[in-house]
C-alpha cells in the first residue's frame, strides 16, 4: 500500500472511545501499565465489543497487550469480527513495527492504526507513514510518565522499558509533520480512576494545538470527560471505569451529541 491520502486538520467534533484491551484473548485492565497487576473481564471482547455498539457507540479502542509488549500483532480476527457484527468504527494497535503491520490491519478493517514504541525510538518512520498512509489513518500514542524535576518521559515496549525521550520535543516533531490524532496517557494514572490529567494535556495542547488530541488514564466519571472537553481534548478514551461499571456508556456519549 503506497497510496497517499489526502486530510486536513480542522475543528473535530469529541468523541468518545470505549476502550477494550486484550492478553491471552481475555479482557484485562492493567494498573499503571504494570503486567503484573491485572484484572480480568469475564466477558469475551467480541461480546463487550457488542454491547458498547448497542450502546450507542461510535468508535472502539483496541490494544493488543501482548503485542504491545512482545511485537505481532495477534487480533486481526477479532478485528474484522468486530467490523463484521458491530459496525464501530476502530482505532487499533499493539506491537506495531513496520509498514506491513499497518498496512496490514487496514486491510482488516481498522480506520486507525495506533502507534506507540515505534513512535518514540523511530519518529522517521512513522512520520513517513503519515504521508504514505494519510494522517487520518494513525494515532500517535504518546504515554508518559513524569520523571524527577517535572519532565515527560515515554517508556516504551509495553511501557516496560524507559528511555531519555522528551514529550514535548517529541510532539512538536509530530505536530510539524502533520499529525492529526493523538492519543496521550499519564501512566501513573492509567487504571487509578483516579481522574485525568488535564495538567499534561494543556501542555499538551500548548505545543501542539492542532492535534486532535485524546485524553486517556484515568477517567473515572462523566464530569471528567467533559473537564477532558472543556479543556480542548478532541476525544477520551474510557476503560476501567466503563468495565468496572461506575458510568453508562450512553451517559458519556452524551459529551458526542453536545458537540
Amino acid at each position: 500500500m503506497n497510496t497517499v491520502f489526502a486530510s486536513s486538520i480542522g475543528p473535530a467534533a469529541f468523541r468518545v472511545y470505549p476502550a477494550i484491551d486484550v492478553r491471552d484473548g481475555r479482557v484485562v485492565r492493567l494498573r499503571q501499565g504494570d503486567y503484573a497487576q491485572e484484572t480480568r473481564y469475564p466477558d469475551t471482547p467480541l461480546a463487550i465489543a457488542r454491547r458498547y455498539a448497542a450502546a450507542g457507540a461510535r468508535w472502539l479502542h483496541l490494544v493488543d497487550l501482548d503485542a504491545a509488549r512482545s511485537g505481532g500483532y495477534t487480533l486481526g480476527p477479532l478485528l474484522a469480527a468486530i467490523r463484521a457484527e458491530t459496525g464501530l468504527r476502530v482505532q487499533t494497535g499493539g506491537g506495531v513495527r513496520s509498514a506491513a503491520d499497518v498496512a496490514a490491519l487496514l486491510e482488516s478493517g481498522a480506520d486507525r492504526v495506533v502507534v506507540g514504541s515505534l513512535a518514540v525510538r523511530d519518529p522517521d518512520i512513522v512520520t513517513g507513514w503519515l504521508e504514505r498512509f494519510g494522517v487520518e489513518s494513525i494515532t500517535v500514542a504518546l504515554d508518559a510518565r513524569q520523571a524527577d524535576g517535572g519532565r515527560w518521559c515515554l517508556p516504551t515496549v509495553g511501557w516496560t522499558k524507559d528511555n531519555d525521550v522528551d514529550l514535548a520535543s517529541l510532539l512538536a516533531r509530530y505536530a510539524e509533520a502533520g499529525l492529526a490524532h493523538l492519543l496521550c496517557t499519564d501512566i501513573g494514572r492509567d487504571g487509578m480512576l483516579s481522574g485525568p490529567n488535564l495538567d499534561l494535556y494543556r501542555q499538551v495542547r500548548a505545543v501542539a494545538p492542532g492535534v486532535q488530541l485524546q485524553a486517556s488514564g484515568g477517567i473515572r466519571d462523566v464530569a471528567d470527560i467533559t473537564a477532558a472537553r472543556a479543556m480542548g481534548c478532541a476525544g477520551a478514551v474510557l476503560g476501567k471505569g466503563l468495565l468496572d461499571g461506575r458510568f453508562p456508556l450512553a451517559a458519556a456519549l452524551a459529551e458526542e451529541r453536545r458537540c
